[in-house]
């Protein structure tokens, strides 16, 4: 539980303000030199100082909302229970959005800052939110908030950052002001109807299909695999069905669609071309739709950021999808590759999936990067003012991973992370000044680079041994764990980087803040 206050900070001896000892000779206090000395000498034998509650500052040093301006304290309890129901619901409302615990927990330290509240205690897991403050008569005011789903919704999480910053800088008069702000934002409708999101999702799939250089029946295949296999989510969800079974029934749809999709091009009537590879590329691109990046970067920025209960948790949920996506690839894979055996189809011979074969060039990645990004915007919701800079965005991301690739030789995760942490700082720096949270941007931005294909090469030499039996076979089983943990890598890769690159943004965004505050003045 962090605990936040405006506690005096403990004397500085460089400052010149010492104190001497009762038990140190009186000419020694007198002189100056001497007493300096003195000073210098406890402060270099001096222990470490108790534990005290962080100051409000130092919760807020790396966040937009550092320096808040604050109300009058509250007089009496009830303002007090009304400051921290403000500042609870807000961090409600981005939990339920999908931000993260860091940025959860600055917004509610900086609402309850700029309420007047000048002690604080926060504590923060993958579902809940306490809060608690004494009040002015000595009684401590408890509140909290359980957040049993979450969605994600961008273009509100960007409405209650900005309501934050407004709060911070002086921008409303009373409390309730800000609660009726609060709740007009929990009303609103959301910004895109939810035909267009399965675009999006289809459009994510088809750039990653075209990245991988599938042609082009493989990313229809993909466009459509990923448009059936939203359908069908929602389909289940309104069953109130986990969603482990959700991204198991999703992957082994998206297997079969291709599997279909390549018997379709074998059979030859249609005048269709579909190869090998091609199948493993359009269920790349369906995969990719089922990913939990935006879970797997909140899960990552917690465990480091020092919320490791929290980042547990997420990692779970991560686990636990990532499971169901693998469950469902393997029963998807067990049935088309028996299916295959039947039809002779020679999918299933030993090294026909061509993993390696050539991915898009250099200029196409940056193309492909912009599409996906800006498809991955589109999907969470994001305005339609930040879908331009998360294209870009997106396009350097892919791009600069390539450049560091194919050109400077760099391995493929390390240009990943190299991208990543690229696109962490430009997000900081870029969405402070549109008005959003870095991850409105990053996000989306990193959506095309994850491992989807990798995830199927893994399972394809897990279940191929085990179909067919031959000696060749046996052995891509055997390189199906290092194959998935070199997915995990990626993931991993991706998630740290964006954090770096956040954290190292963070001195960037101060002359940005100067200037808004300098406008209000």
């Amino acid at each position: 539980m962090a605990q936040y206050g405006h506690e005096a900070p403990l004397p500085d001896p460089d400052s010149g303000s010492y104190r001497i000892p009762e038990d140190t000779d009186s000419t020694i206090a007198e002189s100056p030199a001497h007493g300096f000395a003195v000073a210098r000498r406890m402060r270099f034998l001096r222990g470490e100082p108790v534990t005290e509650p962080m100051p409000i500052a130092d919760a807020l040093r790396n966040s937009p909302y550092r320096h808040p301006a604050t109300m009058s304290a509250p007089e009496k309890d009830a303002g007090t229970r009304k400051a921290l129901d403000l500042a609870v619901r807000v961090g409600e409302l981005l939990l339920r959005c999908g931000a993260g615990t860091r940025d959860v927990e600055a917004s509610v330290v900086a609402v309850a800052a700029a309420a007047g509240l000048r002690r604080l205690e926060v504590d923060i897991t993958n579902q809940s939110l306490l809060v608690q403050a004494p009040g002015p008569s000595g009684e401590t005011v408890t509140m909290l908030r359980v957040v049993r789903s979450s969605t994600r919704d961008f273009a509100r999480l960007t409405d209650v950052h900005v309501m934050v910053q407004e709060l911070t800088r002086g921008g409303f008069t009373d409390i309730d002001e800000a609660l009726g702000r609060l709740k007009r934002i929990q009303r609103s409708t959301r910004i895109y109807p939810r035909w267009l999101i399965a675009v999006g999702y289809s459009a994510l799939a088809g750039s990653v299909c075209a990245l991988l250089g599938g042609g082009s029946m493989a990313i229809v295949v993909a466009v459509l695999s990923a448009f059936v296999t939203d359908y069908l989510g929602r389909l289940i969800r309104k069953r109130n069905i986990p969603s482990f079974y959700i991204d198991a029934v999703g992957s082994a749809v998206s297997v079969m669609l291709a599997w279909l999709g390549y018997l379709l091009a074998a059979k030859g009537d249609l005048g269709l071309q579909m190869s090998t590879a091609d199948f493993a590329y359009a269920v790349s691109g369906g995969l990719v739709v089922l990913l939990p990046g935006r879970a797997m970067a909140s899960a990552v920025e917690d465990a480091i950021t020092g919320y490791p209960v929290t980042g547990a948790g997420r990692l779970l949920t991560v686990f636990l999808s990532a499971a169901g996506i693998i469950v469902g690839v393997a029963g998807g894979l067990s049935l088309t590759l028996k299916l295959d055996s039947a039809l002779n189809l020679q999918l299933t011979s030993p090294g026909a999936l061509h993993f390696g074969s050539s991915s898009a060039t250099l200029s196409l990645q940056f193309l492909y990067g912009a599409v996906g990004a800006a498809a991955g915007a589109l999907t969470m919701r994001s305005r339609p003012r930040f879908i331009l800079p998360t294209a870009v965005l997106g396009s350097l991301a892919l791009g600069l991973s390539g450049l560091a690739h194919l050109v400077w030789a760099v391995g493929a995760t390390t240009s990943i992370a190299v991208a990543s942490v690229s696109v962490g700082v430009l997000a900081r720096v870029i969405g402070l000044r549109l008005g959003a949270p870095a991850l409105v941007l990053v996000l989306p931005a990193v959506s095309p680079m994850l491992p989807g294909l990798r995830i199927f090469e893994g399972m394809y030499d897990a279940i191929v041994g085990s179909v067919i039996g031959s000696a060749a076979s046996n052995t891509q089983s055997a390189a199906a764990f290092p194959t998935l943990l070199g997915a995990a890598g990626v993931a991993l890769a991706i998630s740290t980087g964006v954090v770096l690159g956040d954290v190292l943004a963070a001195p960037l965004d101060r002359n940005a803040l100067r200037r808004r505050r300098a406008r209000i003045r």
